[in-house]
Formats: C-alpha cells, structure tokens, sequence
C-alpha cells in the first residue's frame, strides 16, 4: 500500500471548528489537515491506498459522509501546469522540462501548450503531460493525472447536474454518458 498526497476543496462549513473537524476525525479522516484558505475550505490528505484513485475516492466519501455540510468541489494537484509546475512534479530541472517541450531531449510529442497566461507562460493539462511521460517510459507517478482529471470531470458533473436536470437535454446527456461507460467497460 502508497501513502497518496492530494488537495481536496471544499464548500460549506469551516472544517477546523471543533465539532466538525471532530466529526471528521472521528470519521475516517483522521490523516488529514483541515484549513480555510480566502474563504475556502480545504483537506490536505496522506492517504495510504492501493492507486491514487483509490484514495481520492475513500476521502471525498469520508469527508461527505461524515460532515454533509461539507462538499468536495475538486482534487489538486491542479490540472494546468506550467513548464515550472511540471519539473516540480517530475522532480527534474526547468530546463530539462524546457528541452522536452522544444523537443530537443527526449522523443518528441510533447503535448501542446492548452493556454498561455502572458506572452511567455504557457499552461499544459497535467494528464496529457504524464500520459506522454508514461508512453516515453518515464514516470510510474505519472499515471495519476488522467485519473484526477476523470475525478474531477465527475466532480464537475456532480457539482452542475441540478442545471442539467432543469434543462431540456437531460436525456440525452444520459445518453451519453451511458455510451461513454460502456466504453469503458468493454
């Protein structure tokens, strides 16, 4: 078993006040550290589990069950990178990230910049940096960004089905979310 380390933010209660954080204790998460940041609440998490997966998933139910005034919104690590972002989690220098993206180390295909902040800082999405990490033979951690992005996606969808359900597309957006689970499960 891994001990996995992630963010989750929240909405709802303040989770350091005494009765909740001692719900939340009480309730399983007895391996995080509960804060506010600008008004937010958040759960930093040392989760031991078999996959990453696995311990975003044991958390989001713990912190929800046991204190449902409390929502999880999202996981960090966030999903946009900058070249910076991505040589802290790949434990390499900026440069070697700098040459892996102009294509100069490594074989080539890394995956396009999604945005740029200013003229010089360019954002990737975190699961195809470490996809194309894995496809290259580099990063066994690297597996987990497309599993935090799917997380969050649900999240996501979790967070705006209330919307969905007073549209007039709720039907087929069921449609296609069964279509993409077959899929998956094929």
């Amino acid at each position: 078993m891994d001990t996995h380390t992630f963010t989750l933010i929240m909405s709802g209660v303040d989770p350091t006040e005494p009765p909740v954080y001692e719900a939340l204790e009480d309730g399983g998460c007895d391996d995080a550290l509960f804060g506010v940041r600008a008004g937010v609440p958040f759960a930093d998490f040392d989760r031991d589990a078999p996959t990453m997966g696995d311990a975003v998933l044991s958390a989001i139910h713990d912190v929800e069950a046991c204190v449902p005034a409390l929502v999880v919104l999202r996981v960090e690590p966030e999903e946009l990178v900058t070249a910076s972002g991505i040589a802290l989690r790949t434990a390499r220098t900026r440069e070697s990230v700098r040459l892996w993206i102009e294509g100069r180390r490594g074989p080539g295909g890394f995956p396009p910049p999604v945005a740029w902040l200013d003229r010089r800082t360019r954002l990737w999405k975190w699961s195809e940096v470490s996809e194309w990490l894995v496809s290259v033979g580099g990063e066994a951690s690297a597996h987990d960004g497309p599993m935090l992005a799917a997380i969050n996606a649900w999240l996501e969808l979790r967070r705006y089905g209330s919307a969905l359900r007073a549209s007039n597309h709720q039907r087929e957006f069921a449609v296609l979310i069964r279509t993409e689970l077959s899929r998956l499960s094929a």
